[in-house]
């Protein structure tokens, strides 16, 4: 694979022999934030489960302490009072079939986070083949099927964000901005692997954390001691 100049040049602020403590690791990775926008900082932790076993799945949700840096577009199938505390928390788009029919019938994508009553899940279960690919499926295990989408709302406004386990049973998360600064990014980087520790299946086996890498959007990987993560989070 080839690679931009400016990529290079970023790969040499890089020790790639080297296990990072995690702030050192987020001030290096901030460093090769270089492009014209403001990049994100993104997480990808492999962990050692295997995520074909149910009892082996890692799934979550974490509202980081200092937000992702980004807006979000929030969508609620709700009716009735839910519908009206949806709207009143700041959600851009509340439905219920008439939402359901303009995914299906228009493909109308145009939000970020779908949240959902209980009792709407027999009608959003018709979105699965649609919202599921795109991660964007209301869950439980996330908060985004909630019996107080008010609160769902107002923590998808405030830096929530889901976890998952990928089909390499690596989890893959958004932490912030590069402008954040390293503190800020600590912050979030603790919550998010706390969370994700916490989430340990019992029936995981060996060493959970198995490796930990941190990168800007354009920047390349730095790698974090695993034994650093646990005693940071």
């Amino acid at each position: 694979m080839k690679h931009g100049k400016k990529y290079i040049e970023a790969a040499k602020l890089v020790d790639r022999a080297k296990l990072y403590d995690p702030d050192e690791a987020l001030a290096t990775a901030i460093k090769t934030a270089t492009a014209k926008f403001d990049e994100t900082i993104e997480v990808h932790v492999r962990l050692g489960v295997d995520g074909r076993h149910a009892d082996q799945q890692v799934r979550g949700a974490v509202v980081l302490p200092n937000g992702t840096g980004r807006s979000v577009r929030v969508a609620v199938f709700a009716k009735g009072d839910d519908a009206k505390a949806a709207e009143a928390a700041g959600a851009e788009i509340v439905g219920a079939e008439d939402l359901v029919a303009r995914i299906q019938g228009e493909g109308f994508m145009d939000f970020d986070v779908a949240i959902a009553s209980p009792n709407m899940m027999g009608l959003v279960g018709r979105l699965g083949k649609i919202l599921g690919p795109r991660g964007l499926m209301p869950s439980p295990k996330a908060g985004t099927v909630t019996p107080n989408v008010a609160q769902a709302v107002t923590d998808a406004k405030a830096g929530k964000i889901e976890y998952r386990l990928d089909k390499t049973n690596i989890i893959h998360c958004p932490i912030g901005k590069a402008s954040f600064g390293a503190e800020k990014l600590q912050e979030n980087f603790t919550a998010l692997l706390d969370a994700v520790i916490k989430a340990k299946p019992a029936a995981a086996k060996g060493q959970y954390i198995r490796s930990c890498t941190v990168a800007a959007t354009m920047g390349p990987g730095v790698r974090i001691n695993p034994a650093k993560v646990v005693a940071s989070a």
